[in-house]
């Protein structure tokens, strides 16, 4: 787990590898080379380009005598406002708008191009036809009213909102006002202490907020993209929380923000810093095991831990994992992997570990332009047509609150894209032990999103399949991270489970049985039973040996 949330609906987020864009280094020039083969394929079938061109003035001619042969989608906000059906000339606009726009799909869909050229063409169209749609025009209906309405202030605030995001944002329209909020502030505020810290990470243990706790704990492992606090927001969607008033014992990890000095940190890095977190809260816990949860990169972070763990014979150390949205099989459908191929992510690969870190900016603006109507011209509208703030939303305040990657862990997540090692015994090694999650038989807990575009949901399904032990799956009714922060109490909430786990995610889905509800209490159900039994909660954080260090939320997670 940086867009405009939709009514009860959270946003999708670029974070993690998740952004499959981001990683494998989507540049100008693989979108400049497929407008080169989209205007030679026009000069080699002159007859078919023709047709179309003539099939399309043929359509502009309709529009222009008044008739609607198009509609836009009932889901495109774009084009809510009354006036682009009523007004004669927004509706001639958005009419020959979109029979370009169908026209151009038809014209790449009936030509001789190969299929993948055919995919590349129609997600760059699609990006240029976003951008130079008729609402992101100053002459936007909306934008027009507000002129009026304000008296021209629009115009005023809109270009001091451009300037400050050419100056201070790099040129991307703000998606969140970041005054409104502050971590330690209003979000990440349970209570609870750092009681350990080395380079990489800093371990944080809360207050219990229960009179019992049970015996084993848990170690939550965010993504390394992303400021661990997603699972801290406020109380009412906090997964921390929700945790520790069931009894849980709860340890997170908030990790460094790296810069060039940590170029090297690659996965085998993180996995064994990752051990010693883990080994910390077993000795404060004084449990001789402990429960992981891993988010996105995270989850691949701890299934690669406890290959090592087992291929050293010490996988007692963990009593169950849980995953969330998390890729261990990497072979996955989306726009940007059109363009990937050995030689762009070798290329990805160098310039990362040249300039030390993937700036998460970067990978940020990577992403928004993977879906630039959610991302980029929504807040364009918003925030210089009509010249308003930004929303103030925590999880957009998260969401653009990214990290850095470093360059060898970067180098490491191209390898598993290109290579999906993990599917094959000992395809991958860490900190020099092969590792085989067929082997992995921890029972587990996975939980995937039907409408994430990130990590989509069969392939999640598919990396529950390769772990060993009892597994469980449950597929949410919502996207990236809607699917972490599903409070209880959510009346959209609902997922998908079936006992019996096919082969075939798909025939599963036919299969599985719908639960309303969030999927929280299932999972704590699940986490209590395998978490021993109830004692007296502690109220002293840490031990004599790792004595707390400064209050919850650290040091870390400021890091810029």
């Amino acid at each position: 787990m940086r867009e405009k949330p939709a009514a009860g609906d959270l946003p999708v987020t670029a974070a993690v590898i998740k952004g499959q864009s981001s990683k494998v280094g989507l540049r100008g020039r693989n979108l400049f080379s497929t407008l080169r083969t989209l205007a030679l394929q026009g000069l080699r079938q002159p007859v078919h380009s023709s047709r179309h061109a003539l099939a399309l003035g043929s359509q502009l001619g309709r529009v222009l005598l008044g008739d609607t042969p198009h509609q836009p989608s009932p889901q495109d906000p774009r084009f809510s406002d009354p006036s682009w059906q009523s007004n004669p000339f927004y509706r001639r606009s958005l009419q020959a708008y979109l029979a370009w726009q169908q026209q151009l799909g038809v014209w790449i869909d009936e030509s001789n191009l190969p299929a993948d050229d055919q995919a590349r063409s129609r997600f760059i169209l699609t990006m240029l036809g976003d951008a130079l749609a008729p609402s992101n025009s100053p002459l936007n209906p909306l934008a027009l009213k507000e002129l009026f309405n304000s008296g021209g202030r629009n115009l005023v605030n809109g270009t001091r909102h451009l300037l400050d995001d050419l100056r201070n944002n790099g040129g991307m329209p703000s998606q969140v006002c970041k005054e409104a909020f502050e971590v330690g502030g209003n979000l990440a505020t349970s209570a609870g202490a750092v009681v350990f810290r080395n380079e990489l990470l800093e371990l944080i243990q809360y207050q219990p907020q229960s009179a019992k706790q049970y015996a084993r704990p848990l170690l939550i492992v965010p993504p390394q993209i992303n400021k661990y606090y997603i699972f801290d927001l406020s109380p009412q969607k906090s997964f921390v929380q929700h945790a520790l008033q069931n009894g849980m014992q709860v340890f997170i990890i908030s990790w460094r923000n790296p810069n060039a000095r940590h170029r090297d940190w690659n996965l085998s890095t993180y996995v064994r810093a990752i051990e010693t977190a883990l080994d910390v809260t077993r000795a404060i816990s004084g449990s001789q095991d402990a429960h992981l949860m891993g988010a996105c990169a995270g989850g691949l972070s701890i299934a690669a831990l406890q290959g090592h763990l087992q291929a050293r014979g010490q996988l007692d150390k963990v009593g169950s994992a849980s995953y969330l949205v998390s890729l261990l099989d990497s072979q996955i459908d989306s726009p940007a992997m059109l363009f990937a191929n050995e030689q762009t992510l070798e290329a990805a690969k160098r310039r990362s570990y040249q300039k030390g870190v993937l700036n998460g900016r970067d990978m940020a603006k990577v992403f928004a332009w993977m879906r630039p109507n959610d991302l980029i011209w929504n807040y364009w509208v918003n925030n210089y047509l009509l010249g308003k703030q930004p929303p103030a939303f925590d999880i957009l305040y998260w969401n653009n609150d990214n990290t850095h990657l470093p360059g060898a862990l970067h180098g490491d997540l191209l390898n598993l894209l290109l290579h999906n090692p993990l599917t094959r015994p000992g395809g991958l090694k860490v900190c020099g032990t092969p590792i085989d999650l067929s082997q992995v038989t921890v029972d587990s807990f996975s939980v995937a999103g039907i409408n994430d575009h990130i990590t989509p949901w069969d392939a999640v399904y598919r990396s529950a399949m390769l772990l060993g032990g009892e597994r469980r799956f449950v597929l949410s009714n919502s996207g990236h991270i809607q699917s972490i922060l599903n409070p209880p109490g959510n009346p959209k909430a609902n997922y998908l489970e079936h006992s019996t786990l096919s082969s075939d995610p798909h025939t599963w889905h036919q299969a599985a049985q719908k639960n309303a509800g969030s999927w929280w209490p299932t999972w704590l159900e699940w986490i209590q039973a395998r978490s021993g039994v109830q004692r007296k909660s502690r109220t002293v954080l840490g031990n004599k040996h790792y004595p707390p260090m400064e209050a919850a939320p650290g040091t870390y997670v400021h890091g810029r």
